[in-house]
């Protein structure tokens, strides 16, 4: 399993076809199939050729800094040999313009939300892309590739994405589980007995509530602290669980019977009906199995990564709790609907206006280009 979450680098590359929202025709219908069709291209690929080197020669005589050169040299095919490596050469080119492209990309966007600095949404006058976030971009890949070893590069690709990927499968569960209107909502004081209620929805609610969704965000945070702690069991156990260690046994039980009984709890709170070209299908079964293995998986790397890991999330939480956190246009925009919901509780008549779209029209439309990145991720729950 541990050689999984280092293969799971290989899948890298395809979420870059979710930053090109604002090329592609028809976003909503052709960006989901393009991601699924890569995908597929992608497993294909690799199956055939991991196929074809392992019936060709043994694992034990392969050379796992060079299989296919190595391979063709074994059976004497030295021009098979030449071709392969300098074709190794161009691959290289590609898989770097594959993560250079959408970076700056992200960064573009992050920046005209306010998450990160402003200066990154900086396009230049002549070809309009993002001239700042490329070159920032480029510099920092330039430092981390000189500084680290490739597989240490490898396990930290691997385990940043695999947590990204978390985050867009808990994000899927939250939307899914509240409607537009409770964005921004004040918040209401409830009794233990109406969260007893509320945890088998008794009410038999068909539409979300500012309390359904409450439960269902506690219950996924206390779903991926159960997942951690069945990994942290299971990771270093997995070899000799067996009937001589009851406890281990017992303890695995216990916490799978309670992350079933929260995914039937999520299972039973009123989703939104809202519709979409695409929504991710088996919500919640497939976020969840998405969550356990993605974490499984991040417990499957050695501690150097995580260190590294750590100090990389530290970086990005000082980011955003400095500067981000104040200048989110998503935060300004929830915290408006919150004052107008307020004064409309308070009798005071704010129809007339949209917080939302005054704060938009004084911006420069030219810096909402990233938007259709977010438009994308809402409709894939």
């Amino acid at each position: 399993m541990a050689g999984a979450a280092k293969c799971f680098y290989g899948f890298v590359g395809f979420d870059c076809i979710a930053t090109t929202g604002e090329e592609a025709k028809n976003p909503e219908r052709n960006i989901p199939l393009a991601i699924v069709i890569s995908l597929i291209i992608i497993f294909l690929a690799y199956f055939g050729i991991s196929t074809v080197l392992t019936m060709a020669l043994p694992y034990y005589l392969q050379d796992p800094e060079a299989p296919f050169p190595h391979l063709f040299e074994s059976i004497e095919w030295h021009a098979i040999k030449w071709i392969v490596s300098i074709g190794a050469i161009f691959a290289l080119c590609t898989s770097l313009l594959g993560a250079m492209f959408p970076l700056p990309r992200v960064l573009y966007a992050m920046s005209s939300d306010g998450i990160i600095y402003k200066k990154l949404q900086t396009v230049h006058p002549k070809t309009q892309t993002p001239v700042l976030a490329t070159l920032l971009s480029g510099l920092l890949a330039a430092i981390m590739a000189a500084l680290f070893n490739l597989q240490q590069l490898i396990d930290m690709m691997s385990i940043g994405t695999l947590l990204a990927y978390t985050i867009v499968a808990v994000s899927v569960l939250v939307l899914r589980y509240q409607s537009e209107e409770l964005l921004g909502s004040s918040e209401v004081s409830v009794t233990v007995p109406e969260v007893i209620r509320q945890l088998v929805n008794r009410e038999r609610h068909q539409a979300p509530t500012k309390l359904s969704s409450a439960v269902v965000k506690f219950s996924v945070c206390i779903f991926a602290v159960f997942v951690c702690g069945a990994c942290g069991i299971l990771v270093p156990a997995e070899d000799y669980i067996n009937g001589d260690y009851p406890g281990v046994i017992a303890g695995l039980a216990i916490l799978v019977a309670l992350l079933v009984g929260l995914f039937v709890v999520i299972s039973l709170q009123p989703t939104d009906k809202i519709k979409l070209t695409f929504k991710v299908p088996l919500v919640p079964l497939l976020p969840l199995i998405s969550v356990f293995f993605n974490l499984y998986l991040m417990f499957q790397l050695d501690s150097g990564t995580w260190i590294r890991f750590s100090v990389w999330i530290v970086i990005g939480y000082f980011i955003y709790f400095s500067y981000g956190i104040r200048h989110s246009i998503e935060g300004e925009r929830l915290l408006t609907n919150a004052e107008l919901a307020a004064s409309k509780a308070n009798g005071i008549d704010n129809t007339g206006y949209d917080g939302a779209s005054d704060m938009v029209d004084q911006k420069d439309p030219a810096k909402f280009q990233g938007a259709p990145m977010y438009v994308i991720a809402n409709e894939s729950t």
